[in-house]
């Protein structure tokens, strides 16, 4: 596995754990979330989900808004956002 691999998903843990004091809004959660999709299954797929969907609706804007990433330019951008924060 590279290293950059073990970073992403070392990093993805922690996000996904909610440990410490790390706490984050729901704005930085849908922009993990919009990197971590692109890094795991590239750019968004399907029709965006109705007007009265706002979860599906804002995750599948969150995901459109980084489209054209390559899976290794937004695990690293998952890891930098994280950095910021921790």
């Amino acid at each position: 596995m590279s290293e950059l691999k073990q970073q992403f998903e070392d990093a993805v843990k922690f996000v996904q754990s909610g440990d410490g004091d790390f706490k984050p809004e729901n704005d930085l959660k849908l922009q993990f979330y919009a990197l971590y999709k692109q890094a795991t299954e590239g750019d968004v797929k399907g029709k965006k989900p109705g007007l009265t969907n706002f979860v599906g609706r804002a995750k599948y804007s969150a995901w459109e808004a980084v489209k054209g990433l390559s899976a290794d330019q937004a695990m690293q951008s998952y890891i930098d956002k994280l950095a910021k924060y921790r």
